[in-house]
């Protein structure tokens, strides 16, 4: 259907990206197309083949998602739109006929895996682990060997950790549900586009950042932490990326709440500007929790102004 909006995400269908594309746009007013990776997904809005992607940046369990950190870093400039919070399970399942003392072989995506290693020390002690592309690729494979009696050796595993909606859209046997090890697990999706026109602030606001410091200057890192502290800003997530041209050359990847257009976020960010050799705005958004930012005192939006309607008047003589 022509108009509709083109999202690109991890796929095949049943993974948790697409069940976070699904709290974004509804498949009938949509356009999904899934890609092998998160860094191919990103790259299909880059190249145009895709309107938005919607990929994971953070998990409750392993923290931020090195490839789309590392995706959204360099090459031409995009933003985020908006983030959705999407609870986290496995299920277990295997090919026909395999029971659970039978499996030696377990292909699951790496994030899935680490997820579940204590369930599987437990009850699967000495399984290998065979790297799934996504959460959702192994059990496409098996429904596509279902009936051939040589499955297990031409696909390499004898189970797979999918997501808990993938055996019945597959068709597979369960072999055991709930094996992650933290049934409070959550992971944040965010829609990745173009750049454009900044949206106005909802009042509960995150700002994501790119952010290198100056190489080989004492106390650089706290210089960059102090633009955000001394204005009230409070970062909810900081985490160091390695640039790559050589040993020893970080960048951090940031999340601040707040909005780019408040007072205290955009004085932040011109700090930021005088002290680090690159801030790259990855863009602001409305937050998926909806919890407003804790404003301190002297750091709303009137107090900035105020202050600096004073250092207009003192330097325009009107007042001292």
């Amino acid at each position: 259907m022509p108009g509709r909006t083109r999202y690109a995400y991890l796929g095949p269908a049943g993974t948790f990206t697409e069940a976070a594309l699904r709290q974004v746009a509804d498949p009938s007013e949509a356009e999904y197309l899934p890609q092998a990776d998160v860094v191919s997904a990103i790259e299909a809005v880059r190249t145009g083949q895709a309107d938005r992607a919607v990929v994971a940046i953070e998990s409750t369990i392993e923290g931020g998602v090195t490839a789309t950190l590392d995706a959204l870093a360099v090459g031409s400039p995009l933003v985020l739109h908006r983030e959705v919070l999407v609870p986290v399970g496995f299920t277990l399942v295997g090919r026909p006929g395999v029971a659970l003392a039978d499996v030696r072989r377990v292909a699951a995506h790496p994030h899935a895996w680490v997820q579940c290693r204590r369930w599987l020390a437990a009850h699967l002690p000495g399984a290998v682990h065979v790297p799934a592309t996504s959460n959702t690729a192994p059990a496409a494979l098996l429904a596509e060997a279902a009936g051939s009696s040589d499955a297990g050796e031409a696909l390499g595993f004898d189970a797979a950790l999918v997501p808990p909606a993938a055996p019945a859209h597959y068709g597979l046997e369960v072999l055991a549900e709930g094996v992650a090890d933290n049934p409070d697990a959550v992971t944040r999706f965010v829609v990745v586009g173009p750049p454009g026109e900044v949206p106005p602030p909802t009042g509960a606001d995150k700002t994501t950042l790119v952010v290198h410091l100056p190489s080989n200057e004492a106390g650089a890192l706290l210089t960059m932490l102090e633009q955000f502290a001394a204005r009230g800003v409070n970062l909810s997530r900081i985490e160091s990326r390695p640039i790559g041209d050589s040993l020893g050359r970080y960048s951090f990847s940031l999340d601040a709440e707040g909005h780019i257009a408040e007072e205290r976020m955009g004085e932040a960010f011109m700090g930021l500007h005088r002290v680090c050799p690159l801030v790259r705005y990855l863009g602001s958004y409305p937050r998926a929790d909806g919890r407003a930012a804790d404003v301190h005192l002297g750091t709303a939006d009137p107090d900035f102004r105020a202050a600096r309607d004073r250092l207009r008047s003192v330097r325009g003589g009107t007042s001292v």
